[in-house]
């Protein structure tokens, strides 16, 4: 790792212009000093977040290089640098950025070496999605939560910035300084393919509680921590990564419901906001995409809202912001609507020279460019990115997936299962009783990096337990074929846990199949808690909100008795025969004791 003597060569004085007796380079006049020195090609690139792919910034796998030269026209992340001049880096699972913390501390090393090595070079904002849950792109050995919809079942806000300082703590150690988490959309819509359980849930109070405290534990931390998707994503019954969703929200709505969360991050001194790709007529009538709207983001979210933090597009490459205008268009309506940053456009080539001749030809000024850099430089300053832009081996090591860090984990998912019936007592399980057990269901592939798959990770806790579990995959859809087999299975069985996803027509086949064998049937909503409603006959539901493996794990305690029931319903279960009325309200769940 270089010196800090060679740092400060590589970087031209920057970090000695910025720095005063080693305070934080809070002061604008030398941020805006350093802005008035960047070419414009520097500024443009500034704006910038991209995905590169490789587990190095210089020596990537071939198939890395590969990718990245199709892509984006150069070999690797200290090329992509050189090149454009990015501001930021976004690391992803499937570009080969996340293979364990070493590499990751290393990686993140070699992009902030290869950008502070250019001429007036600054370090690079790195960012990911770890959001925990379902959206993670750190697995193991990293710690990871519950996602957002059991932290809003277990309902403590003190849990909730446990999550943000032990997840920030390790992505700081990582060199990962910008975390696309907290989502603040309230998810008011069973149907929301996207959001769902990524929302803490369908209350706009309680959300708001949980999303100041998570910013308040990742900023603590010294990571920023980004609201998520404004103006609100929580009431779509279509994904924007494939299409254009419409919010049909009153603006009267929009304020009671969608933008609560907003202003409690707002108040808790949020560092980023980002946009989402939906059509919000209540609010803009244009029929422009949040992202481009600058009535929603200038006028709102500037304006009314008071923000004058970092704006984060959701990523440039997602359909909702991309079936109006072409991919050179996107970047400079984002930019004229009041963006600091373009996240991950489907090529940075396109984009970047769209922005340049935008402001070549005066469309865009170089001033307007100048209010978002000097956002952008603000933020790196307060995470102290030019004071100390490496991060080593050594904080990987002694931070990230303690011990301490996993039992922290492990005690919150405990408090977020949630017992939805419980016929004739018949939770907890006893051991003496129900000593054999099948585990069946979906398997969905792993969310975040853990060993998977949930009717293994299921089988073995239970195991360790004292039962004699055993696993039978049966998958999301499973045919006759397979319900017969798992139906068979039962047989020998003492009681029988099945895994629900999203349930479908075929899976709700299983279990009523199951349930018809006279065997005991505990099932467990891994997904959406809405699947309970379809299945009215099960004597035991649970609802774990994830699939990941300290959820699974805290639902099979739950099962055993070793952890009481203590979730409680973060939205609304509407009755299947008539979704008009509730089934379960905000606030049920059940206890062992009643």
């Amino acid at each position: 790792m270089p010196s800090r003597r060679t740092v400060l060569a590589a970087t031209a004085g920057v970090a000695a212009t910025l720095a005063v007796s080693g305070t934080a380079y809070a002061d604008d006049n030398k941020l805006r000093s350093l802005v008035s020195r960047m070419t414009l090609p520097e500024k443009v690139g500034q704006l910038f977040v991209m995905r590169v792919y490789g587990h190095s910034a210089t020596a990537p796998d071939q198939a890395d290089i590969d990718a990245n030269l199709q892509e984006i026209g150069v070999r690797t992340a200290a090329e992509m640098i050189a090149k454009y001049r990015v501001g930021g880096i976004i690391y992803f699972t499937w570009a080969h950025n996340t293979r364990d913390p070493h590499q990751i501390a290393d990686l993140s090393d070699g992009i902030q070496r290869a950008s502070l090595r250019q001429p007036r070079g600054l370090p690079v904002l790195i960012s990911t999605d770890q959001e925990h849950g379902i959206v993670c792109r750190v697995g193991a050995p990293a710690t990871l939560f519950p996602g957002a919809m059991a932290v809003g079942a277990g309902g403590s806000r003190t849990d909730a910035r446990t999550l943000g300082i032990i997840a920030g703590q390790e992505l700081r150690a990582l060199g990962i300084r910008q975390n696309y988490a907290p989502v603040a959309d309230v998810n008011v819509n069973p149907a929301n393919p996207v959001i769902g359980v990524r929302s803490f849930g369908a209350d706009p109070q309680a959300v708001a509680r949980l999303v100041a405290a998570e910013v308040r534990g990742y900023q603590g931390a010294g990571v920023a921590a980004t609201a998520k998707h404004f103006p609100g994503h929580g009431d779509t019954a279509v994904d924007s990564h494939y299409g254009f969703p419409v919010i049909t929200h009153s603006r009267e709505l929009w304020e009671k419901l969608d933008a609560v969360p907003f202003r409690a991050a707002i108040r808790a001194g949020i560092d980023s906001v980002m946009t989402a790709h939906i059509q919000f007529p209540a609010l803009d009538a244009s029929g422009d995409p949040a992202t481009l709207s600058h009535p929603i983001l200038t006028g709102i979210l500037r304006g009314e809202l008071g923000y004058d933090g970092v704006v984060v597009t959701d990523s440039l490459g997602m359909e909702g912001v991309r079936q109006k205008y072409g991919d050179d268009r996107v970047p400079v309506l984002a930019l004229k609507a009041g963006v600091d940053q373009l996240l991950n456009p489907p090529s940075l080539d396109v984009a970047w020279n769209a922005v340049l001749k935008a402001v070549q030809d005066g469309e865009l000024t170089e001033a307007r460019l100048d209010e978002s850099i000097l956002r952008i430089l603000r933020l790196k300053a307060r995470l102290r990115l030019f004071e100390k832009p490496y991060v080593g081996q050594g904080g990987a090591t002694r931070t990230v997936g303690t011990p301490a860090h996993l039992a922290a984990a492990d005690r919150i998912a405990e408090r977020t299962t949630t017992l939805l019936v419980n016929e004739k007592r018949l939770l907890p399980l006893s051991r003496r009783t129900h000593r054999e057990l099948l585990v069946v269901g979906a398997d969905p592939a792993s969310p975040s990096g853990t060993t998977g798959p949930p009717t293994g990770v299921l089988a073995a806790a239970l195991t360790e337990l004292g039962f004699t579990a055993t696993a039978l995959s049966t998958g999301t859809a499973p045919s006759a074929a397979t319900v017969a087999r798992a139906v068979i299975a039962a047989q020998e069985a003492d009681a029988v846990i099945v895994g629900t996803y999203n349930i479908t027509a075929a899976q709700k086949t299983l279990v009523e199949q199951l349930v018809a064998t006279g065997k005991p049937v505990i099932a467990i909503a891994i997904r959406n808690p809405y699947d309970v409603a379809q299945l009215p006959t099960v004597p035991a539901y649970l609802a774990s909100y994830s699939w990941t493996d300290v959820e699974l794990r805290a639902a099979a305690r739950v099962i055993a008795g070793k952890a009481a029931p203590r979730g409680r319903l973060p939205v609304p279960v509407q009755r299947a025969d008539d979704p008009a009325k509730v089934l379960y309200p905000v606030g049920y769940g059940l206890s062992y004791g009643r």
